[in-house]
């Protein structure tokens, strides 16, 4: 059984083609610069080696899976010998609009309320939408599946997701908390708690660190709080985005600088974060310049450290106690520097961090780094989100064939 898994941006399509009996990825591709001129196909069998490369404009995304299809079926460098093989193929979704609180198989009245909450994620949502219908038109016997960012956070209490608007504007525009990283959340949540013996009562803090950084506060599996927002820019310090601060401050900005309050916006989610105080987006760089003891790079690095342990402190109580905290993402698995700065200081809440297995490398997808007195487990899982959405393609499927 094959599912095939795409995630549309604006201007690349992403995709990969896995094996559900195993679980492994056969083969994965992107077309890059959709829409503009230089559109190009990379794909590799990951089961032979062979690679494919197909130079050649592709206008929008239907397009752009006309190249796909014809990369997956090469006879010499194709990842299946017919589409027939294509159990069924999963979406990537940015934003539900709250109109869903689980994946969904695709159907005209699904598409309508999609292409409604387009004003979610303007950026996304029309990538989605087009990638969607093209798939509809191109292969139009294979069932689709929509797997919400959103959704792992639609578990959420009321008194955690709203905000302290006027009512009647939160009815009217949809204005809420809905969190984002749904699908490494949910991800590595399974993997923890089959990791911790499936327990019938869990306490997980999930922490996807990356260029997008959020964290959410895990309740018997379920999520009660996450730092994301309406959109992905509330929260932690991240790569280019300033996470939490005043709104005031956007007002204040646009005011000084003639600024629109959408640049204003674009502002903070563009050229703040790691980038706004250092200059370098990727912390790999911050890293290496608070190393040599450069002064902004050192109070980036605090300011990130500092605010994901008040995230952290504030889901304890939420929680009402802790069994894990889970590291994954790009910073999360990877960084022993962020791990030191975050870990530092939360030996209050009886989180110990053992420096020792911290920069040791692992052969293995989980792992611990916590000290052995230490009350709460520090769990570094590696993340796969389209093992995720083809694991929801294959079930929502499967029952529709039943």
């Amino acid at each position: 059984m094959k599912i095939l898994v795409i995630n549309a941006g604006s201007s690349s399509l992403k995709y990969q083609l896995i094996n559900m009996e195993t679980e492994l990825t056969i083969g994965k591709g992107v077309v890059e610069r959709i829409g503009s001129k230089g559109s190009n196909l990379k794909q590799i069998n990951l089961e032979t080696g062979k690679q494919i490369e197909i130079n050649r404009n592709a206008k929008n995304h239907n397009d752009a899976f006309t190249m796909l299809i014809e990369a997956m079926t090469d006879k010499n460098a194709g990842i299946i010998d017919d589409l027939s093989e294509i159990y069924g193929i999963g979406h990537r979704i940015v934003h539900s609009g709250g109109d869903f609180d689980s994946s969904v198989y695709v159907t005209e009245d699904v598409l309508d309320k999609c292409k409604k909450n387009i004003s979610f994620a303007e950026l996304h949502m029309p990538a989605h939408i087009s990638c969607i219908e093209s798939c509809l038109s191109l292969m139009p016997d294979k069932p689709n599946v929509l797997v919400f960012d959103t959704v792992f956070h639609a578990t959420m209490p009321d008194y955690a997701y709203m905000y302290a608007i006027k009512y009647e504007d939160y009815e009217k525009y949809k204005i809420r908390k809905y969190g984002f990283h749904g699908t490494s959340h949910k991800f590595v949540t399974n993997e923890a708690l089959k990791y911790l013996g499936n327990p019938q009562k869990s306490k997980i803090i999930t922490c996807h660190l990356g260029n997008g950084s959020s964290i959410a506060a895990v309740k018997d599996g379920k999520c009660i709080d996450t730092s994301m927002g309406f959109t992905p820019l509330e929260g932690l310090v991240m790569g280019t985005r300033s996470g939490d601060i005043d709104p005031s401050v956007v007002a204040f900005l646009s005011e000084q600088n003639d600024w629109s309050a959408a640049r204003g916006v674009e502002y903070l989610n563009k050229e703040c974060g790691f980038y706004g105080l250092t200059g370098h987006s990727d912390l790999r760089d911050v890293a290496s310049l608070y190393n040599a003891g450069d002064k902004k790079a050192i109070l980036a690095a605090n300011i990130f450290a500092y605010r994901i342990k008040k995230y952290i402190a504030s889901y304890y109580v939420a929680l009402g106690g802790l069994d894990a905290i889970v590291l994954t993402g790009g910073i999360g698995e990877n960084s022993c520097f962020a791990k030191k700065l975050i870990f530092d200081g939360l030996e209050c809440l009886g989180i110990k961090i053992d420096n020792c297995k911290n920069v040791k490398r692992y052969n293995s997808d989980i792992y611990e780094i916590q000290l052995d007195d230490s009350k709460v487990k520090i769990l570094v899982i590696k993340t796969n989100e389209e093992l995720l959405i083809a694991r929801d393609t294959k079930a929502i499927v499967s029952d529709l064939n039943k």
